[in-house]
């Protein structure tokens, strides 16, 4: 057993450094090692600054595809006081980290940089390692939106993650992917059959809403099509006072602005489900996001956006089947996409 997995500084409840897709990994989990390779980073150490490794966290492990560590590091200026830092070390398997890093740096040297005007920013960029297929970020601080939607202000904060939605579209950044309407419904045909398993009579349910999904489809304009996030869901925004973070661009392609927004409401809808039982609880929350994105965008976007936000419950059927604590509400997902795709039936 490498000798970094006994050290007390190290935490790795899902045993990743027997995933053995990830390369380097027990380089990465060990805290001598990596406080070598800190050291090296410009862009982390500043000349004669030396980095202590006080702790590694692996937070999060989908065997064979991805993980995420926790870097809590001590910086040591000659004659300064230490400075603690927090880095994010993301691993995908089979994925170059460079590409990661490059999208990262150019939306913060765009304008979602810390000291943006109007708070709506990235995480730091620091830098990647190639041997790893490791690239880092500063960990930020805040809370998940999706802890908030309850919350005072969060009718101002939809407003805001609006703003950050629109900024992301409007920042024209290059990206080597595009995602389409056929894409979507091929996700669900993929995907939602499999749910038809569970219970007898849901298979032609799940076949019609299928179509009711392609017809729905069928009717949204040819988008022009622009930089997204594709991932844009409440527990992607951090939120730390006026301070507003977009977090993990691993989705981010060309598509429909429609995608984002339609995709926050969606998964809005299916949160008030599962905290009030009440799909509709935040519905002021929807429309304040609604009308601030439309002024911000234009009305053009208002198809795209009610098809988008109930492909994404339609999607949340089969997701609801992955977690046990949800899987009670799939057949009240299941009705509920039922009402409010019925035009389409």
């Amino acid at each position: 057993m490498h000798e970094a997995l006994a050290d007390s500084r190290v935490v790795d409840p899902f045993g990743i450094a027997s995933d053995a897709v990830f390369p380097g990994i027990a380089h990465a989990l060990d805290p001598n090692v990596m406080a070598q390779r800190f050291g090296e980073m410009p862009s982390l150490a500043p000349s004669g600054a030396a980095i202590e490794v006080q702790a590694i966290r692996v937070v999060r492990h989908k065997p064979g595809r991805r993980c995420l560590i926790e870097y809590d590091l001590l910086e040591r200026k000659p004659g300064g006081r230490p400075q603690p830092i927090t880095l994010i070390g993301k691993v995908r398997a089979r994925h170059s980290p460079r590409g990661a890093y490059r999208l990262l740096s150019k939306f913060w040297h765009a304008g979602f940089d810390y000291d943006s005007p109007d708070g709506i920013s990235v995480p730091e960029p620091i830098g990647w390692f190639a041997d790893l297929a490791m690239w880092l970020q500063r960990k930020v601080s805040g809370r998940p939106a999706s802890a908030l939607l309850a919350g005072p202000g969060a009718i101002e904060l939809m407003s805001r993650i609006a703003e950050a939605a629109h900024k992301i579209h409007e920042a024209q950044i290059p990206a080597v992917r595009a995602h389409t309407l056929a894409d979507e419904l091929r996700i669900l045909r993929e995907h939602l059959p499999k749910v038809a398993l569970r219970s007898q009579g849901w298979q032609v349910r799940i076949e019609r809403l299928l179509q009711a999904c392609a017809r729905f489809g069928g009717s949204i304009p040819e988008p022009a099509a622009c930089g997204i996030h594709r991932d844009f869901y409440p527990d992607q925004l951090i939120v730390d006072g006026r301070q507003l973070t977009v977090v993990d661009f691993d989705l981010y392609c060309r598509g429909d602005i429609g995608v984002d927004i339609g995709n926050f409401l969606g998964h809005s809808i299916e949160q008030a489900l599962r905290d009030t039982g009440d799909p509709g609880a935040y519905q002021a929350l929807a429309a304040a996001m609604e009308e601030r994105f439309f002024a911000l965008a234009g009305n053009e976007a208002r198809l795209s956006v009610a098809a988008y936000t109930d492909l994404t419950l339609v999607r949340h059927i089969y997701l609801s089947t992955l977690f046990e604590a949800r899987r009670p509400l799939t057949g009240t997902l299941l009705e509920l996409c039922e009402q409010r795709l019925k035009r389409w039936l």
